[in-house]
C-alpha cells in the first residue's frame, strides 16, 4: 500500500461517521441552516428588500422571499457584476460560476468564501465513503482524469468568473494535483475536439484508476481510445481502472454502452453537482438514490412538480416531504440564491435517511395533448425495451408531432442506436407499451383515439455529435435535453435522420 492511500484510510473513515451520524439528524441541521442563512440575510440588499428582520419562523420567510427563476434574480445579480457588496449574501462572491440558460441566456451564479466548501468538500465526500465502504483505497495512488471545463478565468466586476467545473479545478487539493489528469494546458483547450485529442494523448500510457465525467462525453473519450487501440477495450487500456463518477445526466441511458466500453463491470458514483451547489452522492453500492446533502450550507425546499406554475404553490421543508413524490427542488444557500427555483425535479426514495433520484427538468417535458409526459418516464420506457431486445442506445430526444396530415398525432422519438433493433417496429411497440404502462395520461389519449402510437426516427452515427457541434455546444457539460414541448430541436435534428 502506497503513502497516499494509507492516508486515506482512517479519513476516509472518519468523513464516512460523520456521514452517518449527519444522517439521523438531517431535519435538526436543516433547521439551524436556515436560522443562519436569515441571520445573515438581514444584513444583504436582498434581506432588506424583504423584511428579514421580521421572519420569526418558516411561515413567515415563505410570506417574505417568492420562488424565484434567474430571470427575477438578474436585478440583484447585474449589481453584483457592477462590483456593489452586500447584495444577496455578505460581502462580494469570491466567483461567479456562468452557465448557459436556455431562456436567460449566460447566467451568473454567485459563489461565496462561505458556499465554495460546499462544492469541493462533497466531491471529496463522495469519494471517501466510497473508499470506506468498499475498503478500495489503492485507486488514490495513480492517475485520475476529470473531464471538465477550462480552468481560465475571467473577470465580471472584478470577480474571477467562468465554468464551475474550472473554478473548482482551482481548488483541487495539492495532494491530489500529482494525480489529476489532463495537464492544466490541456484543460485550458476551449475547442473540444482539439482538447480531447489531447486527453488521449496525455492520458493513454498513464495508469488510470478512476474517470470523472458527464456520460456522453465519457463516451466520446472511450470512443477515442478504443480507435487509438485499434480496437482494445478500456480494461485494457487502463488495466487498474477501478471507478466512475458521473453526474449532469441519468447515467442507466447510457450504461449499456459505457460498459461494454470498458469490457468489465465497474463501480460507479453518482453525483449531483450544479453551479447552485451540491446537493446529493450517492453514499453506497448498496443502495439506489442519492444523499442529500443537507448540512453543507444549503436550506431545501419541494414544491409538488404538478403545482410549480401555480399563484401560490405549496411550499414544505424537509421534515414533510414524501417518498414516490415529484418535487421541484428549491434551495437557499450561503450564497444568497433566496428561494430559487433550480429547474430540477426530483422524489425520494427514502426519508431515513434522505435520499433522493433526480427525475428531470421542470421545462424538459411533453404535454401537448394533457399527457404531463416527465424524463423520468421516457427513460424507463425506451431502456427497459433497450435492454430486452440486446439493444445500446448513445443519445435521444422526444417531441410532440402535433399536425399530421391525415393521421392521428404522436409522440416523435429521436434515437441513435449503437446497434439497431431487428425490428425497429416491435421494438418502437415495446416502448410504447412501456410508455402506456408508465403514464396513465398518455395511455388514455391512446385509447381515446387522441394519439396513435409513438414513432422512432433513427438518427445516424454521431448524429448527436454533428448537431451538438453545429450548435457550439460539443463538450464541456452541454447536454441534448430528454423532452421537449415544441419542434425546434426535433426539426433541427430531421438533417441527421437515417433516410
Amino acid at each position: 500500500m502506497k503513502f497516499k492511500s494509507l492516508l486515506a484510510k482512517p479519513f476516509a473513515s472518519i468523513v464516512s461517521a460523520k456521514l452517518r451520524k449527519e444522517m439521523h439528524r438531517a431535519v435538526e441541521d436543516q433547521e439551524a441552516i436556515w436560522q443562519e442563512l436569515v441571520k445573515t440575510g438581514k444584513k444583504t440588499e436582498f434581506g432588506k428588500d424583504h423584511h428579514y428582520d421580521d421572519i420569526r419562523n418558516y411561515d413567515d420567510f415563505i410570506k417574505a422571499v417568492p420562488i424565484r427563476d434567474y430571470e427575477l434574480f438578474k436585478p440583484y445579480i447585474e449589481k453584483i457584476k457592477e462590483g456593489k457588496h452586500n447584495i444577496l449574501w455578505t460581502g462580494q462572491p469570491i466567483y461567479l460560476a456562468k452557465t448557459s440558460g436556455t431562456t436567460s441566456g449566460i447566467k451568473y451564479i454567485p459563489i461565496s468564501k462561505d458556499s465554495i466548501s460546499n462544492h469541493m468538500d462533497t466531491a471529496r465526500n463522495a469519494l471517501l465513503n466510497y473508499m470506506s465502504e468498499t475498503g478500495r483505497t489503492d485507486f488514490a495512488d495513480r492517475k485520475m482524469i476529470f473531464l471538465s471545463g477550462s480552468p481560465e478565468l475571467e473577470r465580471v466586476g472584478g470577480i474571477p468568473t467562468g465554468r464551475l467545473s474550472g473554478i473548482v479545478n482551482h481548488h483541487v487539493p495539492s495532494y491530489l494535483r500529482t494525480n489529476q489528469l489532463p495537464s492544466y494546458q490541456t484543460n485550458c483547450i476551449e475547442d473540444w475536439e482539439t482538447k480531447l485529442a489531447a486527453i488521449v494523448e496525455e492520458t493513454y500510457h498513464q495508469d488510470m484508476s478512476l474517470i470523472s465525467g458527464i456520460p456522453p462525453w465519457m463516451q466520446m473519450y472511450f470512443d477515442r481510445l478504443i480507435e487509438k487501440s485499434g480496437g482494445k477495450l478500456i480494461k485494457d487500456i487502463f488495466k487498474n481502472l477501478e471507478v466512475i463518477v458521473y453526474g449532469g445526466v441519468n447515467f442507466e441511458p447510457y450504461r449499456a454502452k459505457l460498459m461494454a466500453s470498458i469490457g468489465k463491470p465497474i463501480a460507479t458514483i453518482e453525483t449531483y453537482p450544479a453551479s447552485e451547489g451540491f446537493f446529493a452522492f450517492q453514499d453506497t453500492q448498496e443502495h439506489q438514490g442519492l444523499l442529500l446533502n443537507t448540512n453543507s450550507g444549503i436550506f431545501y425546499e419541494f414544491i409538488p412538480a404538478n403545482e410549480i406554475f401555480n399563484e401560490n404553490p405549496t411550499r414544505i421543508s424537509l421534515k414533510d416531504v414524501q417518498v414516490g413524490v415529484n418535487y421541484a427542488l428549491i434551495i437557499n444557500n450561503n450564497a444568497g440564491l433566496w428561494g430559487y427555483n433550480i429547474g430540477d425535479t426530483v422524489k425520494f426514495l427514502s426519508t431515513n435517511p434522505y435520499r433522493i433520484a433526480v427525475t428531470g427538468r421542470i421545462k424538459h417535458f411533453i404535454s401537448a395533448f394533457g399527457e404531463h409526459v416527465i424524463g423520468e418516464e421516457v427513460e424507463y420506457s425506451l431502456m427497459k425495451a433497450a435492454r430486452e431486445e440486446g439493444v445500446h442506445i448513445t443519445e435521444f430526444t422526444v417531441a410532440p408531432r402535433v399536425q399530421v396530415d391525415g393521421e392521428l398525432p404522436y409522440h416523435e422519438w429521436f434515437v441513435e442506436f449503437e446497434n439497431a433493433p431487428a425490428n425497429l417496429a416491435d421494438f418502437a411497440r415495446k416502448v410504447d407499451e412501456n410508455m402506456r404502462g408508465k403514464n396513465i395520461y398518455y395511455d388514455d389519449l391512446l385509447t381515446g383515439n387522441i394519439l396513435q402510437p409513438l414513432k422512432i426516427r433513427p438518427v445516424r452515427r454521431q448524429g448527436f455529435i454533428e448537431y451538438m457541434k453545429s450548435i457550439g455546444k460539443l463538450g464541456g457539460q452541454n447536454k441534448v435535453p430528454r423532452l421537449s414541448n415544441d419542434r425546434k430541436l426535433a426539426d433541427e435534428l430531421e438533417a441527421y435522420v437515417v433516410r
